[in-house]
């Protein structure tokens, strides 16, 4: 699970610091941001499959941590996208829907947590 959640992490880099060419042209009204919730929701999930089971945190204190890790990668993110590229922008929608993804995937890992095991 670890590794799958690391090449995740930097699959979400190299998206996010690389100029991507020829994209299909999403028809949906803010796709963009979309994509960036379901992004952060994943990144979450997974983040948060990874501190509970590869390094045994507790259920609440591994949501909390995946929580934070992903908002904070998410906003270091847009700062770098309008710092360090000619071809991408800082975005505070982006960041803001980057949030909401995390903390719904929080939420819903929060509200399912009674359904783990106890004696995990």
């Amino acid at each position: 699970m670890f590794a799958a959640t690391i090449g995740y992490t930097v699959f979400i880099v190299v998206v996010s610091l690389v100029r991507l060419n020829n994209l299909p042209d999403i028809k949906i009204s803010f796709g963009d941001k979309v994509f960036h919730f379901g992004a952060y929701a994943v990144l979450t999930a997974l983040w948060f499959y990874s501190f509970f089971w590869t390094f045994k945190f507790k259920i609440g204190k591994a949501i909390v941590s995946a929580a934070v890790l992903s908002v904070v990668f998410g906003i270091i993110l847009e700062v770098l996208q309008g710092s360090m590229t000619a071809y991408r922008a800082l975005d505070v929608y982006d960041a803001l829907a980057n949030t909401l993804g995390a903390l719904l995937a929080s939420l819903v890992l929060w509200v399912t947590k009674s359904f783990h095991v106890k004696n995990l």
